[in-house]
């Protein structure tokens, strides 16, 4: 059985070809600035997209009628339970009229129906999109009713890790407490409690830690100073919030590893900031570690930025106190996407329906 995973961002599209559970082609296509200009939304880049697809895989000799299951990364769809869902009509009409939202990954679902319905007998689906939704009521409270908290973070790469990661121990992961914190360009903690991610940070321009690209929780009423000074625009506030805050917004850059460096070379402001981030998702484990009632199994930190010892070490220092801390540095989402829908297809995942 051949499995085609597709995952478009924003100026990317990722494919991959897993056999037998193996991947045997994988690449990243790069979108210029050029390529995307003639495009006035993310669903007018469905056919481009999709063209450069197939001619990748022409390109490598890669029969694409030989592919039984095309798996798409979930897009900004209705808040819904972790699991497989196959597309089906109800999920494009919301993908293609931006319901929920506009991002490219919207056209994962979309271009991997599109193939399959090319196919004789392909089926297409999607896997824990970022808008898995399994909140306990309680999470969801702030203190203005008009407001709500919401759970969109990494769900795709954390319930993943959090499989393997019970896999590991010879145990299910519905009966492990997990503590899972994704460090990448945003920051995710997620409390996993038997199954289900009770409570999250939104990673994407909501709460938690700072990361190398987004403030994570700010100060209220600065904020709010800020958005009446008359000095800023919606926009470039929304912008300073999600793609040049944190770590951008502190040192000029978005990589980790690089301000690790200018802190070993004596750069005091980078050590504070770097240690600050650090610092910050410590915190968000101890409060996961809080609704789990600090019934907790391990604490799994992954992520890109979780190759860096730096970040890593501290994190362990504040959190091992309340349970092992395991690290699986870097992300595979075409893995994820690929081993998620392998486990629905073998009978460990029930296929969920999309309505």
């Amino acid at each position: 059985m051949k499995i085609l995973a597709i995952n478009p961002g924003s100026t990317s599209t990722k494919i991959a070809v897993f056999e037998q559970g193996k991947n045997v082609f994988q690449v990243t296509l790069r979108h210029s600035a050029e390529d995307l200009k003639p495009f006035a939304s993310v669903a007018e880049q469905f056919t481009f997209r999709k063209e450069v697809i197939l001619a990748e895989l022409k390109k490598a000799n890669i029969s694409v009628s030989e592919v039984s299951v095309v798996v798409g990364r979930g897009g900004i769809v209705k808040p819904i339970e972790s699991g497989v869902y196959e597309v089906n009509e109800a999920m494009k009409a919301d993908l293609c009229s931006a319901k929920y939202g506009e991002h490219a990954s919207n056209l994962g679902a979309l271009i991997a129906d599109d193939i399959a319905h090319s196919l004789p007998a392909a089926k297409a689906y999607i896997a824990d999109p970022v808008v898995v939704d399994e909140l306990q009521d309680v999470a969801r409270v702030t203190g203005l009713p008009m407001f709500t908290r919401k759970s969109i973070f990494h769900a795709l790469n954390q319930k993943a890790l959090a499989r393997t990661y019970a896999q590991e121990q010879g145990k299910k992961y519905e009966e492990l407490n997990l503590i899972v914190a994704h460090l990448g360009g945003g920051i995710s903690v997620g409390a996993h409690k038997r199954g289900k991610v009770v409570d999250t940070n939104n990673a994407i321009g909501g709460d938690g830690a700072f990361s190398p690209e987004r403030t994570g929780t700010t100060p209220a009423l600065q904020l709010l100073e800020a958005c009446f000074s008359g000095k800023y625009t919606k926009a470039e506030l929304s912008k300073m919030l999600v793609g040049s805050g944190g770590l951008v917004a502190h040192l000029g850059t978005n990589e980790a590893q690089k301000v690790v460096e200018r802190a070993k070379q004596g750069d005091e402001q980078a050590r504070l900031v770097i240690t600050a981030m650090s610092y910050q998702v410590g915190k968000e484990i101890g409060a996961a570690a809080a609704v789990l009632h600090g019934n907790v199994n391990a604490v799994l930190i992954t992520g890109g930025i979780a190759h860096n010892s730096f970040v890593t070490d501290y994190i362990k220092q504040m959190v091992e106190f309340i349970a092992p801390v395991v690290v699986y540095p870097g992300e595979d989402e075409m893995l994820a996407l690929a081993a998620t829908v392998t486990q629905m297809l073998d009978g460990n995942l029930p296929l969920k329906i999309y309505a």
